[in-house]
C-alpha cells in the first residue's frame, strides 16, 4: 500500500516543481489508480450491535458490518483534503509569473521580468526550473490570490498531518523497537568533548538535586503519630501522584514533538515511525497514513513553491 501510493504520486505528480494545472490525462490516471488502491477500505469492516424486526413484530438482536469508523471518518476526509489540492493547482492558469530552465537560459536573458531566488533546498540543482516575475513585480490582486491558496494549503497541511499522527498512534510499538533502544542514556547522547560532558553532567546533576529536594520535602509516611491505614493510603496516594507526574511528562514530550513537526513540516519521520510502519499488520491504518503522508508531502512542496513566487 505505502509503495503503491508513493509511486502513483511520483508518477502523476512528478515533484512539483512548477505551479501549474495538471494536465487531464494526468488527473484522470491520479483518480483512477487511488480509486483502485483505496477500494480496499471498502472491505475493512466492523460488527456492531443491531436489531431486526420480523412481519409479527417480533425483534431479533443480531450483529450488522459497517466500514471501520476510523477508515469511514478518515478516508472521506483525506479524499476530500485531495481534490482541494487539485482545485488549487487547477486554478493556475494564466499566471502572471513563468518558470525559465536556470540550467538553459540566463536569468535576465529575455528582459521581461524577475527571477526569484530558488528555494533553499533546491540551489545547488541547476536543472530545475525558476520563477521569474514581471520587473514591476507581482500585481496586488494576483499577491492577494497567493496569499489565499497559500493559507488554504496551511489548512490542508494541518488536517492531514492530524490524522497522519493519529494513525501513527494508533499503530502497535513492534518489540524490535524496544531491543533496539539505548541501555544507556550516554549511548545516544552527543558528547564530543569534555566541555559539553560538562553542561550535561551539570544539567542532570541540577535536575537529581531539584528532583530529590522535592522527594524529602514530602511529609514523613511513617510518622508513628499516624495510624496504619492512614500511612498506606497516604503512600497509596504518592504512588497515584508519582504516576500522574509521569503522565504529564509524556504528555509535554507529545506536545513538544507536535510542535517541533508543524513547525518544520518537511521533516523526516522518526525512527519510532519508520519501525511501526515496517510492522504495521492493519492495512487500514496503512491506508490512512500512506495518503495522508502523500498529501502532506505533496501540500509542503506546494506551500513552498507559493513562498518563493510571493516573496
Amino acid at each position: 500500500m505505502d509503495s503503491g501510493l508513493t509511486l502513483c504520486t511520483a508518477s502523476t505528480f512528478g515533484q512539483l516543481w512548477r505551479l501549474e494545472s495538471l494536465q487531464y490525462e494526468k488527473k484522470q490516471m491520479w483518480q483512477r489508480e487511488m480509486d483502485c488502491l483505496l477500494c480496499i477500505g471498502d472491505h475493512i469492516i466492523e460488527l456492531i450491535p443491531s436489531s431486526q424486526t420480523f412481519p409479527d413484530g417480533s425483534k431479533l438482536e443480531i450483529m450488522t458490518r459497517r466500514q471501520r469508523s476510523d477508515i469511514f471518518i478518515n478516508l472521506p476526509a483525506l479524499r476530500k483534503l485531495d481534490n482541494m489540492l487539485l482545485e488549487i493547482l487547477d486554478s493556475f492558469l494564466n499566471t502572471e509569473f513563468w518558470y525559465v530552465d536556470q540550467g538553459i537560459v540566463a536569468p535576465d536573458a529575455d528582459g521581461l521580468g524577475s527571477v526569484r531566488k530558488p528555494l533553499q533546498r533546491h540551489q545547488e540543482k541547476w536543472w530545475l526550473p525558476v520563477p521569474h516575475v514581471p520587473t514591476g513585480g507581482l500585481q496586488q490582486d494576483t499577491r492577494k490570490q497567493l496569499t489565499h491558496k497559500r493559507e488554504c494549503a496551511n489548512q490542508i497541511l494541518k488536517a492531514a498531518m492530524a490524522i497522519n499522527s493519529v494513525a501513527l498512534a494508533e499503530m502497535e510499538v513492534p518489540e524490535s523497537y524496544f531491543e533496539s533502544l539505548p541501555k544507556c542514556l550516554l549511548d545516544c547522547l552527543n558528547i564530543s568533548s569534555e566541555l559539553v560532558a560538562l553542561e550535561v553532567a551539570n544539567c542532570v546533576e541540577t535536575s537529581i538535586y531539584i528532583w530529590r529536594k522535592r522527594v524529602h520535602s514530602r511529609p514523613n509516611l511513617l510518622d508513628p503519630n499516624r495510624s496504619a491505614s492512614k500511612a498506606i493510603w497516604d503512600m497509596f496516594k504518592d504512588l497515584i501522584t508519582d504516576g500522574c507526574k509521569r503522565d504529564l511528562l509524556a504528555d509535554r514530550a507529545e506536545s513538544l514533538l507536535h510542535c517541533l513537526k508543524h513547525r518544520f513540516p518537511g521533516l523526516t519521520q522518526t525512527t519510532l515511525d519508520i519501525t511501526k510502519i515496517q510492522h504495521n499488520q492493519d492495512v487500514g491504518k496503512s491506508i490512512l497514513e500512506s495518503y495522508s503522508r502523500v498529501l502532506e508531502g505533496l501540500d509542503f512542496v506546494f506551500r513552498s513553491s507559493l513562498t518563493s513566487i510571493s516573496t
